[in-house]
């Protein structure tokens, strides 16, 4: 082999189901080889990780960069020089902006936006009433996935009715296409808000009471059942109740292709914070009572849960600092963040770093048609990876954030385990702790490489496309089986 860019020597390269020793050589953007240093080649430049750990770097599914719209809450730049410096490499981004991301005009402003990411990155295009017969317009024009907001959140788009989310979901089941679901429910939410605010609630815990668990359990409920009616890839965005597991876990069993991702602040944070910090700590869904946080846990450690996402959605401290609740914009940064609080609960005995690899970046690359690209440390991977020092302390600092959103509450966290180098196809974006500015721009998208594997349909004869085109007094064929023929 000849002489390549970068070797990485002497680190541990983490696997869910390994650690090992090895040095990594990397070349034209990818991994070349993975193995003892004697058998390395030659390299135009060198890292010596000894005492290191090389991880997958971490993808987040859920990440609102704001761009294009409200560039006082965040941009591209920013958010992905965040994503960069929290050992993050691949972000999906979300389509409540302004405009939506539901129009291929749209999605050029997004993507034009987007060309000053230091990460990779694919987008969610939104999937509502008014864009199912855009949707595989939107794929072709570049996007990765979608998103309904079944519940109400920051940019109030409107839920997607039943029968738009159905044959949503009939579009995509035959394409393969992943739907992430925000999913919590909208009418029992906002009669539980109008009745609060007229009896002059406006405490922070009026929040949490106006979106109880049984709006999480019934919407994930339905969304399943059109998911497993129709074969559709569902994700189901930030769960953060114990009380719902159940009908996830009995999914995964009958076979429904559905993901999950919860976040750092549903593990590590309830309603003692909330009475602490108060509108920082509004987000969607609510911080709840303790006794959710260890369930969610388990949850990880048993598979019901396949990964941790952010929910990386900023604003403005002004923003976020209203005295009425409801006056409080939902959402925080967390994309920078996500690593060193994961990582210092590894330290502290809860899951193994094997974990924290299948959950942060292994789960999410299979979940959405990038493994063996991303999310392994492999010859012929691309070249992610963040280079952490588990042994690392520091303080979290609302301050030193990249993103543009100066507000956090994790500010003042007590923190082991750090990133120190970012390696995006081969590039640092981050060394030595510090953001490298001339590597913005260097993301792209990963539609290129996405591969998801092949589809499942079910109950086709029943879709709204056949029966649109059966001829007047035939019924539809009736299948022997829920299976797609």
């Amino acid at each position: 082999m000849s002489q390549v860019d970068l070797l990485i020597r002497g680190g541990r390269i983490v696997s869910p189901d390994q650690i090992i020793e090895a040095s990594v050589a990397i070349d034209g953007g990818r991994i070349v080889a993975v193995g003892h240093d004697d058998m390395m080649p030659s390299a135009r430049e060198t890292l010596q990780a000894d005492g290191l750990y090389l991880l997958p770097g971490a993808i987040d599914s859920h990440v609102h960069f704001r761009d294009p719209g409200y560039p006082n809450k965040e941009t591209w730049k920013s958010g992905s020089a965040a994503a960069a410096c929290g050992g993050v490499t691949t972000v999906f981004e979300m389509p409540n902006t302004n405009p939506a991301t539901g129009t291929v005009e749209a999605l050029r402003i997004k993507q034009k936006a987007a060309e000053s990411s230091y990460v990779d990155y694919g987008i969610h295009g939104l999937l509502g009433d008014d864009t199912i017969d855009r949707l595989e317009e939107l794929l072709d024009a570049g996007v990765t996935s979608f998103k309904a907001f079944v519940g109400n959140t920051f940019g109030n788009l409107p839920a997607p009715t039943d029968g738009a989310l159905l044959e949503g979901f009939e579009k995509l089941a035959p394409l393969g296409i992943r739907t992430v679901v925000h999913a919590e429910n909208s009418s029992i939410m906002a009669r539980r808000q109008q009745r609060m605010e007229e009896a002059g609630r406006i405490d922070a815990m009026a929040h949490l009471a106006s979106r109880p668990a049984v709006c999480e359990i019934e919407a994930i409920g339905r969304v399943l059942t059109l998911a497993e009616w129709t074969g559709a890839r569902v994700h189901i965005a930030h769960h953060s109740s114990r009380d719902s597991l159940f009908l996830l876990r009995d999914a995964k069993r009958r076979g429904v292709d559905v993901t999950v991702e919860t976040c750092p602040q549903y593990l590590l944070l309830n309603i003692g914070d909330m009475t602490r910090l108060g509108g920082i700590l509004r987000l969607n869904p609510p911080i709840r009572e303790a006794h959710h946080n260890q369930p969610l846990w388990d949850a990880l450690v048993e598979g019901v849960i396949d990964m941790i996402a952010t929910d990386h959605a900023p604003h403005t401290p002004e923003e976020k600092s209203r005295p009425n609740i409801w006056q409080c914009d939902c959402g925080f940064p967390g994309v920078e963040t996500q690593m060193p609080l994961m990582l210092t609960e590894i330290n502290r005995g809860r899951a193994s770093l094997m974990d924290y690899v299948r959950w942060s970046s292994v789960n999410p690359a299979k979940a959405w048609g990038l493994y063996g690209t991303k999310g392994v440390i492999a010859a012929g991977a691309h070249a992610d990876i963040a280079i952490v020092d588990l042994a690392r302390e520091g303080v979290l600092s609302e301050g030193k954030l990249h993103s543009v959103s100066k507000i956090s509450p994790w500010n003042g966290r007590v923190v082991k385990g750090y990133p120190l180098h970012t390696l995006v196809r081969g590039r640092f974006v981050m060394r030595d702790g510090r953001l490298v500015e001339e590597a913005a721009g260097w993301g792209q998208s990963v539609k290129g490489v996405q591969r998801m594997p092949a589809s499942r349909p079910r109950n086709v004869e029943s879709y709204t496309s056949n029966i649109l085109e059966t001829p007047a007094g035939v019924p539809p064929t009736a299948a022997p089986s829920r299976e797609a023929t």
